[in-house]
């Protein structure tokens, strides 16, 4: 059966719209790691196994190539060449601890000072009185030697000041902070932005000018619910992928 896996209320839907389904498809099994030796097969067996004409597969094939995901060579097929990374939602971890299986992750510290008069946005973000310091940390980080994100970190004073000592190259920032302070981590405030990538982080992340990028903004919190640490993390979504396992809860009755 060929396209009818994806009904139309018209008909039969335009071919350009089946090749973005069939690349949506495509592209969540390349994430979750369903051709994890890299090679995809060829455009008849995708197609049967999708449901989808051999112009469809192509169209979808071409999609993924232009967003820089594969690669098509004449003579020896479709090869996946960007890895997606995924990160959970689900758990409160760093990006380092996330990644550790992936590779060498490393991280190029751009910035790590006192800001004796921190941008009211961050001490209201923190909870600080207003014109207090806070410590600024920038990291250009990288996951075997390619770099993956540009992560700024407002910390409450007492919170960073210790992270000054440490090794902000190879540490993760929520480990030093449970390790310097004493205190666990509790929870954090998450929230994901489509960006696109202005001319100085595309030079850092090594992409073009405007190419789509994740901005997380992440506020997080000690055991006690007091906030700490307010970052925002650029990251380049032709490498990285966010997933979570999520619940249904009771629902509210309608009113």
């Amino acid at each position: 059966m060929h396209d009818e896996e994806f009904p139309h209320p018209g008909g039969t839907p335009p071919r350009a719209e089946r090749a973005r389904r069939v690349a949506d498809t495509l592209r969540q099994q390349i994430t979750s790691g369903v051709y994890a030796e890299g090679m995809l097969p060829d455009e008849r067996r995708l197609g049967h196994a999708l449901g989808a004409t051999r112009n469809v597969i192509r169209e979808a094939l071409a999609l993924l190539a232009d967003e820089g995901l594969i690669m098509r060579r004449r003579g020896v097929g479709t090869r996946v060449v960007t890895a997606k990374y995924g990160h959970g939602l689900e758990r409160l971890t760093g990006l380092a601890e996330t990644l550790v299986d992936h590779g060498t992750v490393t991280n190029e510290v751009r910035a790590a000072r006192i800001v004796p008069h921190a941008p009211t946005a961050v001490t209201e973000r923190l909870r600080l009185p207003d014109g207090s310091e806070a410590v600024y940390l920038e990291r250009l980080r990288s996951l075997d030697g390619r770099p993956l994100s540009v992560d700024s970190t407002w910390l409450a004073p007492d919170i960073g000041r210790p992270l000054l000592d440490c090794d902000l190259a190879h540490r993760d920032v929520f480990d030093l902070i449970e390790e310097t302070s004493g205190h666990r981590l509790g929870s954090a405030e998450v929230t994901v932005h489509a960006v696109t990538a202005e001319p100085d982080t595309a030079r850092l992340l090594e992409i073009p000018a405007g190419a789509a990028l994740f901005a997380i903004d992440r506020l997080t919190s000690l055991a006690d619910g007091r906030p700490v640490d307010a970052e925002t993390l650029r990251v380049r979504a032709d490498r990285f992928a966010l997933h979570a396992l999520v619940h249904r809860g009771p629902v509210r009755p309608r009113t």
